[in-house]
């Protein structure tokens, strides 16, 4: 089980909560996220994430990343504009933050 800020992952029933109400998350939702909160606080970079949600070494778009982010920061209720949870370091990746607050 993950829990950074209010938010909890529960990796074995994929199952996944915001301030205690349950998110439905699709399974490469889930993955991203899961990729993300494992590393709380560390950039994990859009490689990394290719290898480990998508299973390639290869940009099949480079859009797939930020479409699902889109759709996960919606999901978790996340500013899309001045987002908390999964911030984009421009350049390097992205991070789950730990406190709610961008660096």
């Amino acid at each position: 089980m993950f829990r950074v800020q209010d938010v909890e992952l529960d990796p074995e029933t994929r199952r996944a909560w915001r301030a205690g109400r349950e998110i439905i998350l699709s399974r490469k939702e889930f993955d991203l996220v899961e990729a993300l909160m494992a590393r709380a606080g560390d950039i994990v970079t859009r490689d990394e994430l290719m290898r480990t949600v998508w299973h390639t070494n290869f940009w099949t778009s480079s859009k797939t990343i930020d479409v699902h982010l889109g759709w996960v920061r919606r999901k978790l209720g996340d500013d899309t504009r001045r987002p908390t949870l999964i911030t984009t370091i421009r350049g390097k990746g992205l991070r789950f933050e730990t406190n709610g607050h961008n660096h």
